[in-house]
């Protein structure tokens, strides 16, 4: 150990000059340490203003959608009230062409016998008639 006054004003020198570089290096260490933490913050505000618009976005989609599909049932509900009518229109005409087709059919039983038994004279006549050529 050097005891002289030369030294160790030389040796108190170092260490103040390694204490500057020191202090020195922890400020630049500081300031990068913020501006990484800044830069840290301002892509999280970016993500989160990105986010904020594609929430807004799906959310004003799921309300057209959700709209649509109030129209759509409402829509549903006309047309099932529709075919509910129709069906029972369609039962109504099914029960009037069959009692129709029942009368019809006794109705063509009637005329085939009224004419039937309008033409059986007009046969016997005529049958008559034949008899008499041939005397």
């Amino acid at each position: 150990m050097k005891t002289d006054s030369s030294s160790g004003r030389s040796s108190s020198s170092d260490v103040q000059q390694r204490k500057q570089r020191r202090m020195q290096s922890n400020r630049e260490s500081a300031r990068r340490s913020r501006m990484k933490k800044q830069k840290h913050l301002d892509d999280l505000a970016a993500e989160v203003a990105l986010l904020s618009k594609q929430n807004s976005h799906i959310s004003n989609s799921i309300n057209a959608a959700a709209d649509h599909c109030v129209e759509i049932e409402a829509h549903n509900s006309v047309l099932r009230a529709q075919v509910t009518e129709l069906s029972q229109r369609l039962r109504s005409l099914d029960q009037i062409l069959t009692h129709a087709a029942a009368d019809e059919f006794q109705i063509g039983d009637a005329l085939w016998n009224n004419c039937w038994n309008l033409v059986q004279p007009i046969t016997a006549a005529a049958a008559q008639a034949q008899l008499f050529e041939y005397y």
